[in-house]
């Protein structure tokens, strides 16, 4: 089957959608994906083609700080700001959607997340295929920045659930997330669960002996690196703070003995991770949508080998109890943290080789297996899959 894949991210950092999109290519089918801002040159890897709408961000680095006017200002006119970006890039994608398929339409449409969501829709209605949706996140619970919203929030919930119900089929990322879809909309087909994992790395993956603790992941409010820094001077280890950033915040983060660092290709992210020994996987308890999350930067190191310091959060702290992949802290609490470092040091090959087990559980393999079969059963089906 072709599958025209949507998606409001840059491609080349989002694993998620590379992974699935190589799984699908894997059993014969060929992917398309149109994405925002794809650098220059980035190549998904074979059977996969990329189109992009928009121009790469700038370079990630501090500017001028922000006066108390200035900051003001934003986070009044964030949200207009955000919309007005998406609602540009949805109608450039379906634009470019229409010429890439003149002529040979897909036989699939695979919305990532709620902002490509209406958007495939659209084009699954116009061209009479099925529409797979594919929510990253719960997204009614999510972080917003900026002016709170209300009404717009409760507008986007209303046509989440109208257009939901027009798919085939709703993937997300962990049970926690598909409970909660399920009860929030009785009318949609099965949610159906794809975690985040990774591929298995080689068995001798992790280092030893850690030699730094390393956070690789979006760099922004809600991600506890504000406690992070406060740790990083009492720390045993130094601590790596890499991945792509939100400018205006960056600019106003005091890093502490952190080293922030760029975002780089995932293949050099786990070159880093694999020598730092130690992965950190943090967010705040702000939001619903963290309580339920199961983040790629646990599956991630999970399948190095490396151990994890987590915030104990819904989802990921039982998903950290389950498999004794490291240890947690109380999100919010820098000594809390500190301590959490010391139990790993004092436990690291107990941690390693418990981490080792669970990757045979938290494996891609499996997951790959899920959405296979899922897209088996769409293929030549009109109705929505059990």
């Amino acid at each position: 089957m072709r599958v025209l894949m949507l998606v409001w991210t840059g491609v080349s950092t989002d694993t998620r959608v590379l992974r699935e999109a190589s799984a699908l290519v894997e059993d014969g089918h060929e992917v398309h994906i149109i994405g925002r801002a794809v650098p220059e040159g980035f190549d998904p890897g074979p059977g996969i083609t990329v189109a992009s709408v928009g121009k790469p961000p700038r370079a990630q680095g501090r500017t001028r700080p922000l006066n108390r006017a200035e900051r003001g200002v934003r986070w009044v006119l964030l949200p207009v700001h955000v919309a007005r970006r998406l609602r540009a890039w949805q109608k450039a994608a379906l634009e470019l959607a229409r010429l890439w398929a003149s002529g040979n339409v897909p036989d699939v449409v695979h919305a990532h997340d709620f902002t490509a969501l209406p958007v495939g829709a659209a084009l699954a209605s116009e061209w009479g295929v099925p529409l797979v949706y594919d929510t990253h996140e719960y997204w009614a619970g999510r972080p917003v920045e900026g002016a709170p919203a209300p009404l717009r929030r409760a507008r986007e919930r209303r046509e989440e659930d109208r257009l939901g119900a027009q798919a085939l089929a709703v993937i997300t990322v962990g049970e926690g997330v598909a409970a909660r879809l399920r009860a929030d909309h009785p009318t949609w087909p099965s949610v159906h669960v794809v975690h985040n994992s990774f591929a298995r790395a080689v068995p001798t993956a992790a280092t030893s002996a850690p030699t730094a603790l390393m956070y690789a992941g979006r760099l922004a409010a809600d991600r506890e690196l504000e406690v992070i820094a406060d740790a990083s001077c009492s720390l045993p280890l130094p601590v790596i703070l890499r991945g792509p950033a939100d400018d205006f915040w960056l600019n106003g983060f005091d890093p502490g003995c952190a080293a922030v660092q760029a975002a780089t290709p995932v293949a050099e992210v786990d070159e880093a991770l694999l020598r730092a020994g130690l992965a950190l996987v943090t967010h705040s308890d702000r939001w619903e949508n963290h309580r339920l999350a199961m983040p790629n930067k646990a599956f991630h190191a999970v399948s190095l080998g490396v151990p994890l310091i987590a915030t104990d959060v819904g989802e990921l702290g039982a998903l950290v109890r389950a498999h004794r992949l490291g240890a947690l802290y109380p999100p919010g609490d820098a000594g809390a943290l500190v301590k959490a470092c010391a139990e790993v040091l004092a436990h690291y090959e107990d941690y390693r080789e418990a981490v080792a087990v669970a990757a045979q559980v938290l494996s891609w393999d499996r997951d790959a297996a899920v959405l296979r079969a899922l897209y088996a059963s769409v293929d030549g089906h009109s109705g929505p899959l059990d």
